[in-house]
């Protein structure tokens, strides 16, 4: 168990490329899932293959870790080839272990086929026993393995690679993001509901699929549109085709992407994730006007609804913590007690700034209250007068189905205790959520999953 269970988690990242030059591709992977690392810290893997060598040249590498952690030099420069994929994870189902580590790569009798997924299938046991009805044995307990495996079962009657991804996709319920990588094709696929995100970047003679636009820039392409929902493009070196057949007008864009998952410099389906963040933090100072003296963001997806609630509400806004960045991954602590203290070692207060000070403290969420509470007691230890909690999203109350690890409803602390409750529990001065009205001001009109605060899901 990490130390930071008071978070939630997104599943994963994926990024996908194929060079139409020839150009090796799996430097270019490496970069941008090391800009994808927040999705996804407990492994992470590269899979690539020669568009003009033999059918079954694929090549595949993961482990558990960090990405510079897992790739050297060396095992960057063995895996040669100019299309690839690559993924991030962390796990909301199956157990953590390499095994369970993406790509998932199999040989199948038309060849050989790769896959990378973000999201998590609410239909995963009928799609498993209607495999296994075919002769299907599986070697982990994930879903990216039934999609995988699906796949390559509707390839046996489909014309081509993209033909059998499509009548998989036609199967599949939940939320996800797909690329998928065949010797000489790259096809990206989106749910229906647009629940998990995917987009297209160029680069001289290279396209891009990924889970963000972030990983765009950091390998410098040029970010060229969002994947539509239920969109299927495929990628060959001679052409990029979409299918649109399984779209509707039906969506529902996962709303933490905005509140927490996406990093600040990305944009997801047209909206500027660091500026939807300042305006949910503008939405607090209007709901929870406090008098105080500074307003503080807890690092790193509190500070952007910080800067908002600062400047909606005029009060100062200031840096009150300094953030380890050398700690790495999450530290593995035996009980609760350590892992609780393990807090203070990512982040530590500046004294001289807090001292003598009325606070507003801004997270992104309060899931358990363990976190937010060590951090009070340190603010006020280090001689903050006041602790004023204003947070960037609705009370948890509902778990989520579609790969974001919220937890069982009976984990979550909002399902139990009133908001005063809640503020007593954690020593907050006052506590202010952010208001489901508010969201149409964070991210205008667009369609949105909020079933983690309605127990309203898109898909059952």
């Amino acid at each position: 168990m990490q130390i930071n269970q008071d978070k939630l988690h997104e599943e994963c990242g994926v990024f996908g490329i194929l060079d139409t030059t020839g150009k090796n591709v799996s430097n270019t992977i490496y970069y941008g899932l090391c800009a994808l690392q927040h999705r996804g810290q407990e492994s992470a893997g590269i899979a690539v293959c020669n568009t003009e060598g033999p059918l079954g040249n694929l090549m595949c590498y993961k482990d558990m870790g960090l990405v510079n952690e897992i790739f050297t030099s060396n095992i960057l420069n063995d895996l040669s080839g100019n299309i690839g994929i690559g993924h991030v994870r962390y796990s909301t189902t199956g157990e953590s272990s390499v095994k369970n580590a993406q790509p998932i790569a199999i040989n199948y009798f038309k060849g050989t086929l790769a896959l990378v997924h973000n999201g998590n299938l609410t239909n995963m046991d009928d799609l498993k026993n209607t495999l296994q009805e075919n002769g299907a044995i599986f070697h982990t307990t994930t879903d990216s393995e039934i999609i995988t495996y699906q796949i390559a079962l509707e390839r046996t009657k489909s014309p081509s690679i993209e033909a059998a991804v499509c009548e998989t996709a036609k199967k599949l319920k939940g939320g996800f993001a797909l690329i998928v990588m065949s010797p000489q094709k790259l096809i990206g696929v989106r749910d229906t509901y647009g629940l998990k995100p995917l987009c297209l970047g160029k680069r001289e003679g290279s396209y891009i699929l990924a889970s963000e636009s972030c990983a765009l820039s950091a390998v410098g392409a040029e970010f060229v549109r969002d994947i539509f929902p239920g969109e299927i493009i495929t990628i060959t070196k001679d052409s990029v085709v979409s299918d649109y057949s399984l779209c509707t007008k039906s969506h529902a864009h996962c709303i933490f992407e905005y509140i927490y998952f996406a990093r600040l410099d990305s944009t997801m389906d047209g909206i500027s994730i660091h500026d939807a963040r300042v305006r949910a933090g503008a939405a607090l100072a209007k709901d929870y006007p406090v008098e105080a003296d500074l307003v503080v963001g807890v690092p790193d997806s509190g500070l952007a609804a910080a800067i908002g609630y600062s400047e909606h509400s005029g009060i100062p806004y200031g840096m009150a913590f300094q953030k380890n960045s050398y700690v790495g991954r999450t530290f593995i602590k035996p009980t609760q007690s350590e892992r609780e203290s393990a807090v203070q070692i990512k982040l530590n207060v500046i004294p001289s700034v807090v001292k003598g000070k009325r606070i507003v403290l801004i997270d992104d969420s309060i899931v358990r209250g363990t976190t937010i509470s060590k951090l009070i007691r340190i603010l006020k230890k280090a001689g903050a007068t006041e602790v004023h909690v204003r947070i960037s999203s609705p009370p948890f109350l509902y778990p989520c189905h579609y790969g974001t690890d919220v937890p069982t409803t009976n984990l979550l602390i909002a399902s139990k205790h009133s908001n005063e409750e809640i503020r007593e529990q954690i020593g907050a001065d006052s506590l202010g959520y952010l208001k489901l009205s508010d969201f149409t001001e964070m991210v205008g009109d667009l369609p949105l999953c909020t079933a983690c605060f309605t127990n309203e899901y898109p898909i059952i």
